[in-house]
């Protein structure tokens, strides 16, 4: 008999105030019409930091291994996993093939981890092109962002 994976749509944003600056992220779950938002975020942050922490955070929440299309406007995260970077990153002790170290390597790593549960295919879109859940997302972000502002 062969296994049925749960099939989850998520949809992600980050968003940051300065880069780095205070910064937020929101993760939309959906499986069979139901939703679980989840947000957060951090005081000095980036950008391509927050769109990372929305996806590993979005994959931590799925109490078992599970199909995902993630659907998101961050091409770092989507070239990262699809085109091998962070792989490559990961063999090569977090440092790039220019020799620079990569950033992020704790998120990259426990996104890798992450895959290796997960059966995870990226879905990039263009953002603030009025893709709903994206906007939404974008929203949720930008006001987890101001929890930081003084």
């Amino acid at each position: 008999m062969t296994k049925r994976f749960k099939y989850i749509e998520m949809f992600t944003d980050g968003a940051c105030s300065g880069n780095p600056g205070p910064g937020g992220w929101a993760t939309i779950l959906r499986y069979q019409g139901h939703e679980k938002v989840l947000s957060g975020g951090a005081p000095e942050t980036t950008n391509n930091r927050m769109e990372l922490t929305a996806v590993v955070e979005g994959l931590k929440a799925l109490n078992q291994p599970c199909v995902v299309v993630v659907i998101l406007d961050s091409m770092y995260v989507c070239n990262g996993v699809d085109k091998g970077w962070a792989e490559r990153w990961q063999k090569n002790n977090w440092i790039k093939s220019n020799g620079v170290p990569a950033k992020n390597p704790d998120l990259w790593e426990e996104l890798l981890g992450l895959l290796k549960i997960h059966h995870v295919q990226f879905s990039w879109i263009q953002g603030h092109s009025g893709h709903k859940e994206n906007e939404r997302c974008d929203a949720i972000a930008v006001e987890e962002s101001r929890k930081f502002k003084s």
